[in-house]
This record gives structure tokens, sequence and C-alpha cells, in this order.
């Protein structure tokens, strides 16, 4: 039996390199979490724009303590922009255009705990 999906809802203005409008657009969109965990969890993060291009410079960052480490709630990319794609699409326009390498691997957002609440259990 798989694990229900558990969904976080924006209620504040994500921090990050996006331009203001972009992240303002998150607000009120209902995402579902990709661990399925219901507390946030500690991530090393980097900036959506001046970020590691490929996955071994920011392993080599990491080594370096040139990444942060954030609390929060991961979400698949691509789940993310289909979903804000309904409600913002010049948004969504923009992260494909803007930051096209987060669309091209199974990549995920990091929405810091503090612009976020759970949405209660939903029924399938």
């Amino acid at each position: 039996m798989s694990k229900p999906v558990r969904y976080i809802r924006i209620v504040g203005v994500p921090p990050g390199e996006a331009p203001l409008w972009v992240r303002e657009k998150w607000v009120g969109v209902e995402l579902p979490i990709a661990s399925g965990k219901i507390v946030p969890q500690p991530f090393y993060t980097s900036g959506v724009l001046s970020g590691p291009r490929n996955r071994l410079i920011a392993i080599w960052r990491s080594l370096l303590g040139r990444l942060q480490q954030q609390y929060g709630y991961p979400v698949d990319v691509a789940s993310a922009l289909q979903i804000l794609e309904q409600t913002a699409p010049d948004a969504a326009a923009w992260w494909r255009t803007n930051a096209p390498r987060l669309t091209t691997h199974k990549r995920t957002f990091l929405f810091q705990a503090a612009a976020c609440e759970l949405v209660p259990r939903r029924l399938q």
C-alpha cells in the first residue's frame, strides 16, 4: 500500500533569487510534498540562478561549506510548475525561461517551513 501524498499550502512569499512578483505567485498554491514527510526536513540548498549547474559541482561546494542548510518541504519542480501554471502561467513561464536546468532533471524546490502550512489530509 502506498503512502498518502501530503500537501503544503504556501502562506508567505518564499525567499529566493526569483523576482518578487514570481515568488508572490506561489502564495495560496497547494503543492504535494516530495518526501511525504509532515515535518520540515534539513537540506543543503543553493540559489536557483546562482547555484551550481550540475551535481558534481554541488557536491564540491557542499564539501567546501558553500551551501546553506535550510529547513523546509521539498516539492518536485515539474509538479510545482504544472500546478503554478493553472493560476499564474506568467510565473511558470518565468521559471521555464530563466531556470530551465531545474525542469530537465528530477529536481526539487525547497519551500521554507515559515512560508508553508500543512494542508489537512485530502480524500483522493
